[in-house]
């Protein structure tokens, strides 16, 4: 069990790839507007950035709002993640560290 769960690991390359991704795109924070929640005219849209790094709105053909609402979270939600990934990698180390004085004591 415990290996087939290794497998599905992300690895420290995989993670610095992702992260890089992340760090090309438009700064956020990444807003949907959805025609008619948020406003009553115009398109649907995804902002981006705020004030003074205000970036291009992202249009979006053929999404659905949840859609929409799931891209524009993102932004902010994956480098979250990643930041817990790497705070939990480190509770690893220091686990299987303890662990290795532990059992040579």
């Amino acid at each position: 069990m415990i290996q087939n769960e290794e497998k599905n690991v992300l690895t420290r390359e995989e993670l610095k790839q992702i992260t890089e991704r992340c760090e090309k795109t438009t700064p956020g924070p990444w807003i949907s507007y959805i025609e008619g929640r948020e406003h009553t005219s115009g398109s649907s849209f995804i902002m981006t950035g705020e004030s003074d790094s205000r970036g291009e709105d992202i249009e979006l053909s053929g999404a659905t709002a949840d859609d929409q609402d799931f891209i524009a979270h993102a932004r902010q939600d994956i480098p979250q993640l990643l930041k817990e990934i790497e705070r939990l990698y480190k509770v690893i180390s220091q686990l299987r560290q303890t662990r290795v004085e532990w059992v040579e004591a």
